[in-house]
């Protein structure tokens, strides 16, 4: 079972040697502290990132072993392209690449911007990789899941009409644990050894709210940044728990501190509405439909 939280950190982190991380997102923020956790542990960690240049100068401050793989994750053949160039076991998959509060764009595929990164992108990466995941694939999720109104607008996934950025930023992070919630269903069916977990960083200081749509947001963002939140090493220790202890299928983690804001990491509970095994097999239905990634056969586990 996972130890006690109350000071896990970084130290606390299980030998890695011999093992392999993909972590998108990794260039900057809670990615790159992801990165550098990992590979100082001992494990070989690939940065999954838009921008190579920028994915080779941050792996040049990383001590261990990594190297550097482009992914678009709002790009399906990027997508696609990354996945059917891996080999080998893949021990941990951290989906933690993400936008915040965008105005409205679309990806490549024509889906909304959060949407179609933070969720779409991620769940036909992880379909595709899927045969080679061994242990554990970790989604990065948020405490803004559970804004007031909070759903996923299946009429209208990409909220024409009535787009909001932080209506866009609160369904693609709903998504996220629902997603989490069906992939273990489905791991489980499929008595595969591979767990599903999710984890959220509180508030951190990283470059993700300086890309708000609000220059109000932006500007409290940066004061908030300074005087409330975690640097982006502390940030990263609950996608690091949800890694590498010994957790439950679908389990979520986040900050042990008043609101989740901040603190060591810890399992905590989520909303009714990313509780809903009804949704959660609806948006897996659903995500298939618009990406054209389907669940893959999985090697049940032995005596499975």
């Amino acid at each position: 079972m996972a130890n006690s939280s109350s000071k896990w950190n970084v130290t606390d982190i299980p030998d890695q040697s011999g093992r392999t991380a993909v972590v998108t997102g990794a260039n900057s923020g809670l990615g790159i502290a992801t990165v550098e956790a990992l590979a100082g542990a001992g494990a070989h960690v690939v940065l999954a990132v838009r921008d190579p240049k920028r994915g080779e100068a941050a792996a040049a401050t990383v001590r261990g072993s990594v190297e550097v793989r482009r992914l678009d994750l709002a790009d399906l053949a990027s997508v696609r392209e990354f996945a059917a160039g891996w080999r080998g076991d893949l021990d941990l998959l951290i989906n933690n690449a993400g936008v915040m509060n965008v105005p409205r764009t679309m990806t490549t595929d024509g889906f909304e911007m959060q949407l179609g990164t933070n969720h779409l992108g991620h769940f036909a990466l992880t379909n595709l990789l899927l045969p080679h995941v061994t242990d554990r694939v970790v989604t990065v999720s948020s405490g803004a899941h559970r804004m007031p109104g909070s759903r996923i607008h299946f009429d209208n996934l990409d909220l024409a009409g009535e787009y909001t950025p932080l209506k866009a930023y609160g369904q693609s992070k709903l998504a996220n644990l629902l997603f989490t919630l069906e992939l273990q269903r489905r791991l489980t069916e499929a008595g595969s050894p591979a767990r599903a977990t999710a984890a959220h960083p509180g508030w951190a200081a990283t470059n993700l709210q300086g890309h708000d749509a609000s220059a109000i947001r932006r500007l409290l963002a940066r004061i908030g940044n300074r005087f409330i939140a975690q640097d982006n090493r502390a940030g990263a220790l609950p996608t690091l728990y949800a890694a590498v202890q010994d957790l439950p299928g679908a389990s979520y983690v986040g900050p042990a501190g008043l609101g989740e804001v901040r603190g060591a990491p810890t399992l905590v509970g989520r909303s009714v509405a990313a509780s809903d095994p009804a949704s959660a097999r609806r948006l897996w239905t659903v995500s298939e439909e618009l990406t054209g990634v389907t669940f893959p056969k999985l090697a049940a586990a032995a005596g499975g």
